[in-house]
């Protein structure tokens, strides 16, 4: 793969009616140069290449593979300036644990990532907590 970076306005139309088999978008924005969307699609594909990653799993497990945006995260320490880290996660029962994660990446994706919920496969139980989101408050 060899990525071609246009700056500013692009580069010679030649080289994309001649030589160019493909061209990426990255989104709908403008950046002043073609090397930063380089540089997010090169390391979009490297994560696909075996043994990159520390897991044979992690390419499976990332936040899209799901049709959801991604859970809270959250580090140590379990406190920081006042601001504390959900009980839950700290509780050590990793059942509820993962329902929490589950139920935070369905109210992540419905805030800032609606669309991605068309192709999420979600249980009755999590499409009636997103319906619930939808409800106006009495």
């Amino acid at each position: 793969m060899i990525l071609i970076c246009g700056h500013y306005e692009g580069f010679d139309e030649r080289i994309r009616e001649h030589i160019v088999s493909d061209e990426i978008s990255i989104g709908d924005y403008v950046l002043s140069g073609g090397e930063t969307a380089a540089m997010v699609v090169a390391d979009a594909v490297v994560r696909l290449v075996p043994d990159v990653l520390g897991s044979p799993d992690s390419p499976v497990e990332e936040s899209h593979s799901s049709g959801l945006l991604e859970y809270p995260q959250y580090t140590r320490p379990p406190e920081y300036r006042g601001w504390e880290v959900p009980e839950i996660l700290l509780s050590g029962n990793h059942g509820e644990i993962a329902k929490w994660r589950r139920k935070q990446a369905i109210f992540r994706t419905a805030s800032r990532r609606p669309d991605l919920l068309k192709h999420a496969e979600l249980t009755f139980e999590e499409k009636q907590f997103l319906e619930g989101l939808h409800k106006p408050s009495d």
